[in-house]
C-alpha cells in the first residue's frame, strides 16, 4: 500500500502537468513526472486513456449533433471513430456527410465520406467506416 504522505510529497515536488513537456534533463514527461521516453505507459494505462478519450469524443458529439440519440449505434461508433481520428472539429467539417446521416441516407453519406481528403490520406480506414455506414 502506498503511503499517502509519500504521494502528497511527490505531487508537491513534481508538480502536475497535464500536457507533455520536457523535464530539466530533456526527456518528454507528463503528469507527475512520468518519463515517457524511458518508461512510456502500460497497457492498462493506454486502455484507460483510450476509453476516456472515446467518452470525450462522444460527449462532444452529443452536444454538437442534436440528432445523436436517434442514430443507430453502428453509426455513432463510426462518428466516434472519425472524431477520435481527426478531432470533433475536423469531423464537423463533413457537413454533407453529416447531413445525409441526419436524413438516414446511408448510401450518400458513405459516398461523401469517401469523397474527401481524409479518405485519400487514410484509405483503408475510410473504406471500412464508409462500408459500415453504407450497410446500415
Amino acid at each position: 500500500m502506498l503511503r499517502e504522505n509519500l504521494i502528497k510529497t511527490l505531487k508537491r515536488h513534481e508538480g502536475l502537468r497535464l500536457k507533455v513537456y520536457r523535464c530539466p534533463t530533456g526527456k518528454l514527461t507528463v503528469g507527475y513526472g512520468r518519463n515517457l521516453e524511458d518508461r512510456g505507459i502500460t497497457q492498462d494505462e493506454a486502455d484507460y486513456l483510450l476509453v476516456n478519450d472515446i467518452r470525450c469524443v462522444e460527449d462532444a458529439l452529443v452536444k454538437e449533433l442534436p440528432y445523436w440519440d436517434k442514430l443507430p449505434a453502428t453509426v455513432q461508433d463510426v462518428l466516434i471513430n472519425m472524431g477520435f481520428h481527426m478531432g470533433v472539429p475536423g469531423l464537423l467539417k463533413f457537413r454533407k456527410t453529416l447531413g445525409y446521416i441526419e436524413e438516414g441516407n446511408w448510401i450518400e453519406a458513405s459516398r461523401e465520406m469517401l469523397n474527401s481528403r481524409w479518405a485519400k490520406q487514410t484509405p483503408g480506414r475510410a473504406r471500412e467506416l464508409a462500408e459500415i455506414i453504407r450497410k446500415t
